[in-house]
Order: C-alpha cells, then structure tokens, then sequence
C-alpha cells in the first residue's frame, strides 16, 4: 500500500488548541468494525462499551517537560533542543533546532549556565547525541527550565501542565503524551473498576516516531522510530487472566497497542512479563495478536497512527469513520475527541 492511500482533507478548524475544562466531557464515535455501524457519543458513555471481566490497558508513561530553550557557548545563537530518550548516564538523544550549527564538539547552556549540553554525536532528520552537566537532581532542573513539548499543530499555550498528563501517569519518559487517556477522569476509572474491568497499566515512552510523518511512498520502506516499552509480571498475570476467563482486552491508544503487539509477537501470541526497544508499524495486512478493541484519538493524514486504526477496522471503513467526523464536527488530535472501535 501506498501513503497516498491514507489522506484525507482535514479543515484546519477542527485542530483542538486547548483540552476541554472536563476531560470526560469530549466526543466519543463508536465504530463497529463488524458492521461498519457509527455511533455518536461522549466519552463517559465509553463504560457501555466495556463488559465485567475485561481488561482496560492504559499507559502510564509520564510527560517530561522536554523542550529546552538555551543557547549556544560559542555563538550565542539561540538554540532549541527536544529530549527524545535517555541512551545512558547524562547522554540524550535529542531533536535539535537549528541542528546544521550545532556540530560535535559543541556546547549549549540552559537557565544562566543551571544546565549544560554538549554535542556528541550528529543524527539524521536533525537528531543528536548530547550529554547533559548539572548540579543537584536531573528531573528537578528538567522541571525547572523545560517546557511541556506540545505537538507543532497546537498554537496556543497551556495553562495548566497537568492537563498533559493522563490522571495516571507515573513513569517518567515521554517526549509526548498517550492522548487518547487524557479523557479519563479519576472518577470514571472508578466506576470502570467498580463495573468488574481489570484496570492494566503498562509503560511505553513516546518518542517523536509516533507521528513522523511517512516520507516514503512504500509503506514498507518506512522504518518506526524506537520506543521503550514494559508490562510488569503483575500486569501479564492479569492480562492472560482475562484472556482465559474469556474477557477481552481492550487497549487505550496507540501506545498501549504497540506494546501488547510487539509482546505478543515476540511471543507467538503469548502475553509475558517484559521489557525492551519497539520499532513495530502496524498497518493493514498485519495479523492481530493481543488487542481485542481500542480507544484512539483521531490522528493526522497519512500518518502511522491511522495505519494502524486501518489495520484494525479497514482502510475503507476507517476512512468513512473520519469523513463522518469531519462532517460531525469533532476535535482533532492530542487535545481532540476519540473514538472506540469494537468488534
């Protein structure tokens, strides 16, 4: 299949700028990928859904204030650094911008000289290997001088950082949030839990893979970025509880699905305890191990997040669920309204 397969023509107007004051008060499209059938929603309704004895899985990766502005030692020019993920110690791979002046060997200074960086290493798509030098506690400087690293698509600012954040992160990691669970409240994970669903937690840190854009025309000439993943012995235990008693499993985001997937096909269907780097594109034609149904945002044109809604519910049928979108009005993307695809 080709990129061109997944466009579609988004008016610039139903972009979401701001989260919603409540969070469960967003738009839910429930589509059925049996019958094709679409339903209009909000997201509290999304507990109809949901039957005693499933598995709701979530991932609980916590945003990093991510985005450094400093600049550099040499110069002064002013310079823009993304984390992207730890490599070890004080190293990062970093997005940096304007990468083409920041060679090996180069020095950049955050926050009157609180935080330092030197180049190590010069990535392609302006990627770089820096080492970080501070005094006192990495995170806590982070907190103090980053920013929240908004996607590009969103112009204004954020008044409050938690609004970034799921109610349930807690592993810190993630260059960008898993959106599709920043619409569930403390309270309606309580009565999802009180209904008799297994809450699931798991761990992948969202690195900008996610939502590259695909620069190839061969969708099998596009390579996924690398992301850590983790499901705890305690998680697989559930999980392939729920499997046996004939409960379903049902993932929040796309992030959740990569990870249960690139388990299961590690291995052969199994569900077990485990941890590592992902690179899994999941796209039409793959074959589903783990994931019985979803929740999702809706994403960006020809981008990897829609492969994968197409490698679930249909290529045709995806596309007709997000014309109807569009045509209903909903919210778009991170700050966006979701849809849940059953079978």
């Amino acid at each position: 299949m080709n990129t061109a397969d997944f466009d579609f023509h988004l008016p610039e107007e139903l972009i979401a700028q701001t989260p919603l004051e409540k969070r469960d008060a967003s738009r839910l499209l429930v589509l059925d990928r049996k019958t094709g059938q679409i339903t209009d929603q909000h997201f509290d309704q999304i507990i109809d859904y949901l039957n005693p004895g499933d598995a709701l899985v979530m991932n609980n990766t916590r945003v990093l204030p991510a985005r450094l502005y400093g600049s550099k030692d040499q110069t002064g020019g002013h310079v823009e650094l993304l984390l992207l993920k730890n490599i070890e110690g004080d190293s990062w791979e970093v997005l940096a911008k304007p990468a083409k002046r920041l060679k090996v060997g180069a020095s950049i200074s955050f926050g009157d000289g609180r935080l330092k960086a030197q180049v190590l290493e010069e990535l392609e798509h302006g990627g770089r290997i820096v080492r970080f030098s501070y005094e006192g506690i990495f995170l806590e400087v982070l907190e103090s001088l980053g920013e929240m690293p908004l996607p590009p698509y969103i112009h204004e600012k954020l008044a409050d950082r938690e609004r970034y954040q799921t109610v349930y992160a807690k592993e810190n990691g993630s260059a960008a949030a898993p959106t599709a669970g920043l619409h569930f409240t403390q309270e309606l994970l309580d009565k999802i839990a009180a209904k008799g669903v297994r809450l699931v937690y798991l761990t992948l840190h969202v690195g900008l893979g996610t939502f590259r854009p695909v620069s190839t025309d061969n969708l099998d000439e596009h390579e996924m970025h690398s992301e850590f993943y983790q499901l705890s012995p305690e998680a697989a235990q559930t999980l392939n509880q729920t499997k046996a008693e004939g409960g379903r499993i049902i993932a929040v985001g796309t992030t959740s699905i990569r990870t249960l997937e690139t388990i299961g096909s590690k291995f052969d269907g199994q569900i077990k305890a485990d941890s590592g780097w992902t690179n899994i594109f999941i796209k039409p034609g793959y074959d589903w191990k783990i994931v019985d149904a979803f929740s999702t945002n809706f994403h960006l044109p020809k981008s990897t997040l829609v492969m994968l809604v197409a490698a679930f519910a249909g290529r045709k049928l995806t596309l007709e669920a997000y014309q109807h979108a569009i045509a209903q009005h909903y919210r778009f993307f991170s700050f966006g309204d979701a849809m849940f695809i059953k079978e």
